[in-house]
């Protein structure tokens, strides 16, 4: 069975791409009047679905190698123990607690600083401290890392 997830993720994918195709349709109608000022808004109406699908499929592969890495590490036993850390009421991980993880992450890290796993581990020490934009680097770095161990 298909989780729903995927599922969902592929109905957005048809959806976008029906969206891109008549935004394509526009564009080559008005590029076909012939009217310069037509031309020119159908050739920027045109570049909009190369954008969006270069936007989707750029998203779509980071997704699905940061949850290969995830399956990975859980398998490995690589991933980040948070359970017994305390935790605000909204559920995230105390300030202290997260920033003593980091700490801790980054001295692995420092340690073996060409093993994926470790730049796994500091990209979710990352997230847990809330820096989501240091995490998506250190995934990202993660990534390319561990695709060059698996040539």
């Amino acid at each position: 069975m298909i989780p729903r997830v995927q599922l969902l993720i592929g109905f957005l994918c048809l959806a976008l791409l029906f969206y891109f195709a008549m935004l394509a349709r526009t564009a080559f109608a008005l590029i076909a009047t012939g009217d310069p000022p037509a031309v020119g808004l159908g050739a920027g109406v045109l570049i909009l679905p190369i954008v969006g699908a270069w936007a989707v499929i750029a998203t779509l592969r980071a997704g699905l190698g940061y949850q290969r890495l995830a399956r990975l590490a859980a398998e490995e036993g690589a991933d980040l123990d948070v359970t017994t850390l305390p935790r605000m009421p909204s559920g995230r991980l105390q300030r202290e607690a997260a920033d003593a993880l980091f700490e801790s992450v980054r001295a692995e890290l420092e340690a073996d600083p060409d093993n994926w796993r470790r730049w796994y581990r500091l990209a979710r020490a990352y997230d847990h401290a809330g820096d989501r934009r240091r995490a998506r680097d250190a995934m990202r770095t993660a990534v390319s890392l561990q695709a060059a161990e698996g040539r």
